[in-house]
């Protein structure tokens, strides 16, 4: 008899270990480039679906690039989940991305996946200016159309941005003037654009949307979509403008971490993030989806609408640390 009540304990201590093992295999961990309540929106409709934990943290584009290369030796998280291509780009040229083709019922263009798979976009949005109108009607001056509009004397300390080397965002910005004008001339006009304009810098792409909002400054820059959604949908008192000789525009990356703790689990995540379900969300931040059954929020820009550079996302990222440490040694920042 105590010989079956000892092996009954055996089975029942079998069994919670593979139970109490499963659960923990059903974890998975990932670094956003989201917002915070943008990320948890779309990771909560994930476990919801899946039963599948999440356990994240919320960086910027260029925080997640640094964390990845610190922990290349001992990664911590499997997928880095958004942010602009060209930081994912410059993750590949460093050998910190595990190639993945999502499993998709339909084609992804060659703009949205490297050659070998080593990030894929899932969304796209154009740079554009952020404009308190109160300020407007107060100076008489009219919201900028041009690139050379943010050094008009009336915007004087007045603009604010993110830094090139933390935000996708603005390195986008930057990337576009570098291709716009060439590394000189870009870094001429940022100069007097630092010393006359920007009131200050930003860790994260969007802040500057609130500020413009709220009147702490006159001009954001930012992606249409974080304009749409964080600016003119919360109420704030706000126009959106883009460049008339063009802008650039981001392709939000998807990528497998090299090493991560859950491959399988990440690469399920990556799949969920292509499927309409996953795309529809979007409309609450007015992103546009790659996948074409997904449906485009009214009143989104579509990349169509806007007039856009050739913008060279690939020469973008894997030139990335020689633009932002041009950038750093010219503006001191």
């Amino acid at each position: 008899m105590k010989q079956w009540l000892a092996l009954l304990l055996l089975i029942t201590l079998s069994i919670t270990s593979f139970a109490v093992g499963q659960q923990e295999d059903r974890v998975l961990h990932i670094y956003t480039a989201f917002d915070s309540g943008e990320a948890k929106y779309y990771i909560d409709a994930f476990e919801a679906e899946t039963g599948i934990d999440v356990q994240w943290v919320r960086m910027s584009s260029g925080e997640v690039l640094a964390r990845i290369e610190a922990e290349a030796g001992n990664p911590q998280a499997s997928v880095w989940h958004a942010g602009s291509n060209t930081s994912h780009i410059n993750a590949a040229t460093k050998d910190l991305l595990m190639p993945y083709r999502p499993n998709t019922d339909f084609y992804l263009a060659d703009m949205l996946h490297a050659k070998d798979w080593a990030w894929t976009g899932f969304y796209t949005g154009a740079i554009g200016f952020v404009t308190n109108t109160n300020f407007l009607a107060k100076t008489g001056a009219k919201a900028p159309t041009s690139w050379r509009d943010l050094l008009d004397p009336v915007f004087a300390k007045n603009v604010s941005i993110a830094y090139p080397y933390t935000s996708g965002t603005a390195y986008t910005t930057y990337a576009t003037l570098i291709q716009m004008l060439g590394l000189e001339k870009a870094l001429d006009f940022w100069e007097e654009f630092d010393k006359n304009s920007i009131l200050q810098y930003n860790k994260s792409g969007s802040a500057a949307i609130a500020q413009a909002g709220l009147g702490e400054v006159a001009i954001g820059i930012s992606f249409s979509h974080d304009i749409l959604a964080k600016g003119v949908n919360k109420g704030y008192p706000v126009v959106m403008t883009f460049p008339k000789e063009g802008t650039g525009y981001e392709v939000g990356g998807l990528s497998l971490i090299k090493g991560g703790p859950e491959p399988e689990l990440g690469k399920q995540f990556i799949d969920w993030c292509y499927t309409v379900k996953a795309q529809n969300l979007f409309q609450n931040y007015n992103r546009l989806p790659v996948n074409p059954k997904a449906t485009v929020k009214e009143g989104s820009v579509t990349l169509d609408q806007v007039n856009l550079i050739e913008y060279d996302h690939i020469w973008a990222g894997e030139n990335k640390d020689k633009l932002v440490t041009a950038w750093r040694d010219r503006i001191g920042k």
